[in-house]
């Protein structure tokens, strides 16, 4: 039987974590503290905040200058990949509110990468399946949108990654809903794309038990 080496995570060691991870920026801070000032009840939506290093850390590893995001919520995820980008970097990011990607429009000018990130108002799938797919082009993606759609954001995404371009999924554990047969909805949608993402060969993948599940896909050749 399996056995997990990850600790219970408490309040303190969650704390310490963030503590040994590199800090927020001014921006960045204030985009978190607002988001969740702003709209209480929706926050949770808001990425994960050690998620904001590790998406800069894997734009720079890297070396993406074209970066897709499937739902921006506030911008917090959008702002920390857009500051990693390098000159000349482009990041389409998705998502169908205006009244919660202004506060990330806000955000994105005070931190002066306004200029690479292109908001697109619009359902995903029809932003995604609009975006050139004669040549895979894609260096790196974020997917944390509606979980009932990520199967066919997935196609989406995979047939316009470049190889070795990267895909990064998030809430791939559903609160840990995923292992419990009896629980529908966004669980079930779930376990559905993490059985399609395992068995793609496309692609080799990887998922972690960071914050609420995260999946690490890398785009082999053809």
């Amino acid at each position: 039987m399996p056995q997990t080496k990850n600790p219970p995570l408490t309040d303190e060691l969650y704390a310490y974590v963030l503590e040994h991870n590199p800090p927020l920026d001014p921006v960045q801070r204030e985009l978190v503290e607002v988001t969740h000032s702003r709209f209480p009840d929706a926050a949770g939506l808001q990425t994960a905040e050690e998620h904001g290093p590790l998406l800069a850390f894997l734009v720079r590893l890297t070396g993406a200058r074209r970066i897709v995001e499937v739902g921006t919520f506030t911008g917090f995820s959008t702002l920390s990949m857009a500051q990693a980008l390098p000159e000349g970097g482009t990041l389409i990011a998705c998502d169908v509110s205006e009244e919660w990607t202004a506060i990330g429009r806000e955000a994105w000018t005070k931190a002066g990468v306004a200029d690479r990130i292109d908001l697109r108002i619009a359902p995903a799938l029809d932003t995604l399946r609009a975006l050139p797919d004669d040549d895979p082009w894609i260096d790196m993606s974020f997917l944390d949108a509606d979980k009932g759609n990520y199967t066919a954001y997935w196609e989406e995404l995979v047939r316009r990654t470049r190889p070795g371009g990267l895909i990064v999924v998030d809430n791939t554990l559903f609160h840990g809903q995923v292992t419990d047969p009896s629980a529908g909805g966004g669980a079930a949608a779930i376990r559905a794309f993490n059985d399609l993402v395992s068995a793609d060969a496309r692609v080799e993948a990887v998922l972690l038990t960071v914050a609420d599940g995260l999946t690490l896909a890398r785009r082999l050749a053809d």
